[in-house]
């Protein structure tokens, strides 16, 4: 099937050196901005001098002068505590990239399984929520959750080309390709060679992931296997316990010994579909719900939001928050259980009142803070000096009378109410959240 119409792409190397098409892709990488490679030219250094850089450019790719740079290296941390190594190709190497990806991805796409959602166009995480939804409810609810061990980083170069070649017959688009791929690592100063993986964070990566992983797409469809993939997260659904050990087993075995990929033990599991956490949320047979680490995190990051020690003003708090908090019930809105965005937005305010607390440096600031905003003077009192922390008493009547919802909402703090949400049946969901200090 790989081989259909490849007299097509006899003549792709020019399609991607195109000016055209080499400044759509620069305008691509403007749009998404990012930082700087190795060589410390940004976005806009480049667009300052962009004809003459896309014509440079466009004369090195045609003289096969062109040489990428390597990646910078930089570390940002999991939820788990370790560390996602990304790399950052320098501008002009992600123009190079952009280009390639806008010329390719429309001859392999097309063949790529429906059960794929990751990175594709017009194909998103709702999308994968949704079609795992369906399976579930059909009543497969066990799940062969499969976590793929630093997949980025142990692409096997030599098979990603074997199949990019039987669809590719432009040698010179496979050659570019290898440049890239074995452009190297900068990282502490040093350059690394990369004789495996594909640099996570280039714009080219998504795309040969997924061709690299099609090839797993297609041997679970061929043994009538319910799943869906989201980029390496994929999740087979079947009926019992048994068959997910040994749907567990058997594709194990494919992935470690045909995609020369590893299989991460620790991760991966098989279990009912309520124990498991698939792209933040987790689904239940009639129904979905953030899941539980998702809420914890959330936790952490308002946290992180909102600390006790910080000169910003309340405003400039809001603000931030509002930002962060947009995004993040935009996607989570999914939830079926609108109690779950109830918690996350009360928490928010909470950790406000604290910060309120934590400014007023003595109880009478407190008690006098309290009195101008309407709370009388015994209960002022009483609320101020109760010898408590700011934690504790950010929940005390008196705090919550004085800044009640609605304060929080006229100083611009959005709530999941301000937005059109898709009907949610009336219905709760228990969501344990630990108290914490006002640290």
């Amino acid at each position: 099937m790989l081989e259909n119409n490849k007299s097509k792409t006899e003549n792709i190397f020019e399609e991607i050196c195109s000016s055209s098409n080499l400044e759509k892709s620069f305008a691509a990488a403007f749009k998404n901005k990012g930082s700087a490679g190795v060589d410390g030219v940004t976005v806009e250094m480049f667009k300052a001098n962009l004809a003459n850089e896309l014509t440079r450019l466009q004369k090195e790719l045609h003289g096969w002068s062109y040489s990428p740079q390597p990646v910078r290296r930089v570390e940002i941390p999991k939820p788990d505590g370790s560390k996602r190594k990304l790399g950052i190709p320098c501008v002009r190497d992600r123009v190079v990239q952009g280009a390639i990806k806008a010329i390719i991805e429309p001859i392999f796409d097309p063949e790529f399984s429906e059960n794929s959602y990751g990175f594709r166009p017009k194909k998103g995480q709702q999308q994968a929520i949704a079609a795992a939804q369906k399976i579930v409810d059909s009543g497969k609810e066990y799940v062969v959750d499969i976590d793929l061990e630093k997949f980025f980083d142990r692409v096997n170069h030599d098979r990603l080309i074997f199949r990019l070649g039987q669809k590719l017959s432009d040698k010179r688009v496979l050659r570019l390709i290898g440049l890239i791929l074995r452009s190297g690592v900068m990282e502490d100063g040093l350059v690394k060679a990369s004789p495996e993986g594909t640099t996570q964070g280039s714009p080219l990566s998504p795309l040969l992931s997924n061709i690299v992983l099609d090839e797993l797409d297609k041997e679970i469809e061929k043994r009538g296997i319910e799943f869906v993939r989201f980029a390496d997260d994929c999740n087979l659904f079947v009926k019992s316990q048994a068959a997910a050990e040994r749907v567990m087993e058997s594709i194990k075995g494919f992935i470690e010994k045909k995609l020369k990929l590893k299989v991460n033990e620790k991760k991966s599991k098989v279990a009912k579909s309520k124990y498991v956490k698939f792209l933040g949320m987790t689904i239940l047979r009639g129904s979905r719900a953030i899941a539980q680490a998702s809420m914890k995190r959330m936790m952490t990051k308002v946290k992180d939001l909102i600390p006790r020690g910080t000169n910003k003003n309340l405003e400039q708090t809001i603000k931030t928050i509002n930002v962060w908090y947009t995004g993040w019930s935009n996607y989570f809105q999914m939830t079926n259980y609108p109690s779950q965005l109830r918690v996350v937005e009360s928490h928010i305010r909470r950790r406000l009142r604290a910060r309120i607390v934590c400014q007023q440096k003595k109880p009478r600031y407190l008690r006098a803070k309290l009195m101008a905003m309407g709370i009388s003077r015994k209960l002022a009192c009483t609320t101020a000096y109760s010898n408590v922390g700011p934690w504790a008493l950010s929940h005390k009547h008196g705090i919550e009378r004085a800044f009640p919802n609605r304060w929080f909402k006229a100083q611009g703090l959005q709530t999941s109410s301000d937005k059109e949400l898709p009907h949610w049946r009336n219905t709760n969901v228990w969501i344990k959240l630990t108290e914490e200090p006002c640290t």
